[in-house]
């Protein structure tokens, strides 16, 4: 597995080793002894999801309240995705900082947050299929968003059409009313 940590600390992206052979591919999408080595975090999967996506859909920005936060690791399994991390962690020497990584089916390439940080995706195809292992169950109450579109991001989301926001990603908090209002994790170390 190849690792390279973004610029935001506690993300990175993870490229598998591809075995191919007459009958197609095989790769390990997530091995924990290989990823605690290459990364220095440990993941304890609690639950993993799956999205089938519109072209055009907008997931996120979405962050869980620390403690206890929710690690991510994300892959894109059938077509592909913009996928967007942001660094929400009031304290941080990268708050507000963006990374985009482009997960596709081919490329088997993969997405680690870790706690605290935001994330978020665009379906480029049409049929985009997103899995993520989480580190904690889904709990509403401790669930958090913020605008996938505020201009203070300026998050660079595809051409095109409009993106297909859900309602409450259409109402989340702009970063600056998230970060007023005491909402958002705090730096760790």
């Amino acid at each position: 597995m190849n690792v390279a940590e973004l610029s935001i600390a506690g993300a990175f992206v993870l490229d598998p080793v591809v075995r191919p052979d007459a009958r197609g591919e095989f790769f390990e999408l997530f091995k924990a002894s290989a990823f605690r080595d290459a990364t220095g975090h440990d993941l304890a999967v609690a639950q993993t999801n799956v999205s089938v996506n519109r072209i055009g859909a907008v997931r996120g920005i979405h962050y869980a309240d620390v403690p206890p936060g929710q690690a991510k690791l994300v892959a894109c399994l059938h077509g592909a995705v913009l996928d967007v991390v942001v660094d929400l962690r009031v304290g941080s020497p990268t708050f507000g900082a963006v990374e985009t990584v482009r997960l596709d089916a081919e490329g088997h390439r993969t997405v680690f947050l870790a706690e605290g940080l935001g994330h978020g995706f665009c379906a480029l195809t049409d049929g985009a299929v997103v899995a993520y292992h989480v580190s904690s169950e889904y709990n509403p109450a401790a669930e958090h968003g913020v605008d996938p579109l505020d201009p203070e991001l300026a998050i660079a989301w595809p051409d095109g059409a409009p993106p297909i926001l859900s309602e409450k990603d259409t109402a989340a908090p702009s970063l600056a009313e998230a970060l007023a209002a005491g909402a958002l994790p705090r730096w760790q170390r």
